[in-house]
């Protein structure tokens, strides 16, 4: 799986797409869609998840963007996908840190895609395992962060580890610069370019993990 993260520059200075061969996947971070108003966009003041999908189409491909969701004031920190032309749908942060200004979202996505099964984490959602370890135990073959600003080091950190725990790999799309982590939990990719390109090797590795806890508790039924 190709994949080609934009990390800097809004999305109309990629418009003219990628020279030379389309990778399979695109992905834009937060700074290049910005806010996106639903309202405005139903009403055709604006077009900018149209955008998303006719880069898509014309590159043939799966394109992800980040961006700030407006419906009718509650606020949400989004991730827009789209493939070959059609929108696939919207990705929401679910877990708001301590009543902050974007809302939570109902659940985490996996879209199944010509690329892949991409499972998307937006933003602070990185900081919560329980995301990534879903996206893991419902099938997802690689989790693209779309996030906003790293630190140091904490993301990279918690992108390694979490590819380690959870058995698939797990890339990162900030603003400035992007990164990605095997199933090792090895750093596979890093780069401030942008755009720039990395090549996912697709990994699937099973062990049988067997714990002993308490619970479940039965009470042995009488013989007839």
């Amino acid at each position: 799986m190709r994949i080609c993260f934009v990390t800097e520059g809004t999305f109309n200075d990629f418009s003219d797409g990628f020279e030379g061969e389309p990778p399979d996947v695109v992905c834009f971070g937060f700074q290049a869609l910005g806010k996106v108003s639903y309202e405005r966009e139903l009403k055709g003041e604006t077009s900018l998840f149209e955008d998303v999908a006719l880069l898509s189409k014309e590159q043939k491909n799966v394109v992800l963007c980040g961006c700030y969701t407006d419906a009718r004031g509650v606020k949400r920190k989004s991730v827009v996908v789209a493939e070959r032309g059609r929108i696939l749908g919207v990705a929401d942060m679910v877990n708001r840190l301590d009543g902050g200004e974007y809302r939570g979202g109902a659940n985490v996505k996996i879209f199944d895609t010509a690329a892949g099964k991409l499972g998307i984490v937006v933003a602070e959602d990185l900081y919560f395992p329980k995301v990534i370890e879903t996206l893991s135990v419902c099938g997802a073959e690689v989790a693209i962060a779309v996030f906003e600003e790293l630190s140091e080091s904490l993301e990279q950190t918690l992108m390694r580890a979490q590819a380690f725990l959870y058995g698939i790999p797990v890339c990162v799309c900030a603003f400035g610069y992007a990164q990605a982590a095997d199933i090792g939990g090895k750093l596979g990719f890093s780069s401030p370019r942008s755009p720039c390109l990395y090549d996912l090797k697709r990994e699937q590795e099973y062990h049988l993990v067997e714990t002993r806890r308490r619970g479940f508790y039965k009470k042995k039924k009488g013989t007839f």
